[in-house]
């Protein structure tokens, strides 16, 4: 019986992160599966886990399905001041393909992507701000809902 190493277990969570950026997975079995394709030897109990342990969580797409995304930093631990700034400066939100257009108060739109940044979205390669207005590069068009959905989600709480 192998020992499996913390190597292994950051390969097997980095794939993790790398399948649910690229894929809408709703369910445990349909990832523990995904990670087989790729040559990870999981049980869903494992995999279970390593749910919990990354505190991956399930949003609602646009579709109204449900899948699993990965936020950098649980409620608790988010900076209050990154927060207060998004909240403050937010106007409202639209994209162009997988491009996020953010709409902020003027003057805003600095510190609002500043706090954007702050929250890691790994679905955003970068984000351009003006004086009101910000422009996110999405990676792809089929990961805009989710994030659109996460922004809500800080949004509203």
């Amino acid at each position: 019986m192998g020992l499996h190493t913390n190597m292994d277990m950051n390969d097997r969570q980095e794939k993790i992160l790398d399948i649910i950026i690229n894929k809408p997975i709703e369910t445990q079995e349909e990832l523990t599966s995904e990670l087989k394709k790729e040559g990870f030897d999981v049980t869903q109990s494992t995999v279970s886990r390593d749910i919990r342990k990354m505190k991956l969580s399930k949003v609602s797409d646009m579709d109204g399905h449900l899948r699993y995304v990965a936020y950098s930093e649980t409620d608790e631990n988010l900076d209050e001041k990154y927060l207060r700034i998004l909240r403050d400066g937010f106007i409202s939100m639209d994209n162009a393909d997988n491009i996020l257009v953010i709409k902020t108060v003027s003057g805003m739109a600095m510190a609002v992507a500043a706090a954007l940044d702050h929250l890691k979205f790994n679905e955003i390669v970068g984000s351009i701000a003006g004086d009101d207005t910000i422009m996110c590069a999405v990676r792809s068009v089929d990961l805009m809902a989710n994030v659109m959905s996460r922004l809500r989600a800080i949004l509203n709480r």
